[in-house]
């Protein structure tokens, strides 16, 4: 068996049982349970990334739901909110391509929601003078007057979340997850090619 390193375990470090894995008994989170399940099925098994990515996906989730909840009260999708706040944040006209990018989406789901937006009041679109195929995208006062509106909401319920860590604790978490995040993003899907 190898550590999570990529190294041999440990002696006496059984079954990825080190300190913080799955098995202490101190910890009752879900993913908990579940490492638990598969070293029981898999003793073998090093379930060290198990009990990060588990974790990470399953905080994700549970943000995601329930920053989501001023957003259904608006009649909003999480992608509709994201369009909308990257117009916002940028200050500025965008296209629909430069909105992609900054959204991570595809040009039909920009395309979709853009239809969508543009149909409650909350964005408008404007043809380039030079040529006819660009679209220009801004933010209606009643789209800005929305996103000015949740934004402070969702950054509330942020900061009561993460008021358990302290400061320090805060900042080095920001800066573990920067890497991974930064790393992830560099390499792309070439990790499971």
């Amino acid at each position: 068996m190898t550590a999570t390193n990529g190294g041999p375990t440990p002696a006496g470090d059984a079954a990825g049982t080190r300190p913080g894995a799955g098995t202490d008994p101190a910890r009752s989170d879900t993913v908990s349970a579940v490492v638990r399940q598969w070293q029981a099925v898999h003793p073998q098994l090093d379930t060290g990334p198990m009990e990060i990515i588990g974790r990470i996906n399953r905080c994700a989730a549970l943000l995601q739901q329930a920053e989501d909840a001023p957003l259904r009260r608006a009649g909003l999708s999480r992608p509709e909110f994201d369009l909308l706040g990257a117009l916002r944040r940028t200050g500025h006209e965008l296209t629909p391509g430069e909105l992609a990018r900054e959204t991570f989406s595809s040009g039909a789901a920009v395309t979709k929601r853009l239809k969508q937006l543009t149909e409650r009041g909350l964005v408008e679109r404007r043809g380039d003078t030079r040529d006819r195929r660009v679209a220009h995208v801004r933010l209606t006062d009643t789209g800005r007057d929305l996103v000015d509106g949740i934004l402070p909401e969702q950054l509330t319920y942020e900061t009561a979340v993460l008021s358990a860590l302290s400061p320090d604790v805060q900042g080095e978490l920001a800066g573990r997850l920067a890497e991974l995040l930064s790393r992830l993003e560099g390499l792309g899907g070439a990790l499971r090619a």
